[in-house]
């Protein structure tokens, strides 16, 4: 009850409540435009890995071991510490955004690679056979069917971005640690200002995850996850 009071104390303050909100409010928009940013370039990467020529199966290859073998920081690092000395300089959300979503394409590129080849031959076989391009193929047919069962990966990379978010703090990007960085050098409050930091983390986390259950369960072919699911096996 006292760790409750002097939370309810803190954010009666209008300061910390702004700051908090800033913070809740950055790392809103670095989540979503990393996912989004990493869903386009994944899904782009892993049609190519999988039907593209040979030499961009390499090259898509080789970027997806390069960032998967690298610390996401590290590539933070990169684009915001490194590349002003290549004349290249970038704004810190910007550069936060840039490498989550970059860093999270490789990723995204495997969850839905995997899904893509799960798609059963006969989706290939009856779209040819009514006469569709490869590319027809891919957009009006694999790729929908693949989608609906990479949801549960997606949405736990999502969630990852949601907390890995965090490290926008070496970029000096006001995002929920860094605010309760500034709050708790400024009150000492350490524990009450953390202790809320972790509950709107959780939240969102919580939120992200009922919410694509039920997008997975609204798209769900009936016998689709099952048959997929025994392909991967």
């Amino acid at each position: 009850m006292e760790l409750l009071q002097r939370i309810a104390e803190l954010l009666s303050e209008p300061r910390y409540v702004s700051l908090l909100a800033e913070g809740i409010r950055n790392t809103l928009i670095l989540t979503a435009a990393s996912f989004t940013m990493g869903f386009a370039l994944g899904t782009l990467i892993a049609i190519g890995r999988l039907y593209g020529p040979r030499p961009l199966r390499w090259l898509l290859a080789g970027y997806v071991e390069l960032i998967r073998g690298t610390p996401m920081l590290l590539q933070l690092f990169i684009l915001y510490y490194a590349l002003p000395q290549a004349g290249i300089s970038l704004a810190a959300m910007t550069a936060a955004i840039l490498g989550m979503g970059l860093n999270s394409a490789a990723y995204q590129s495997e969850y839905l690679r995997a899904s893509l080849r799960a798609v059963h031959t006969g989706q290939w076989e009856a779209a040819l056979a009514l006469g569709m391009t490869r590319w027809q193929a891919i957009t009006s047919i694999i790729l929908p069917i693949g989608l609906r069962t990479a949801i549960p990966a997606l949405t736990n990379e999502l969630v990852y971005l949601l907390k890995y978010s965090s490290i926008a703090y070496f970029l000096a990007v006001v995002e929920l640690v860094y605010a309760g960085k500034i709050i708790g050098s400024e009150t000492f409050a350490y524990l009450e200002v953390y202790t809320i930091i972790a509950l709107v983390y959780l939240a969102f986390s919580l939120a992200i995850t009922r919410t694509m259950k039920r997008l997975e369960k609204k798209v769900a072919i009936p016998g689709l996850a099952v048959s997929a699911a025994e392909r991967l096996q």
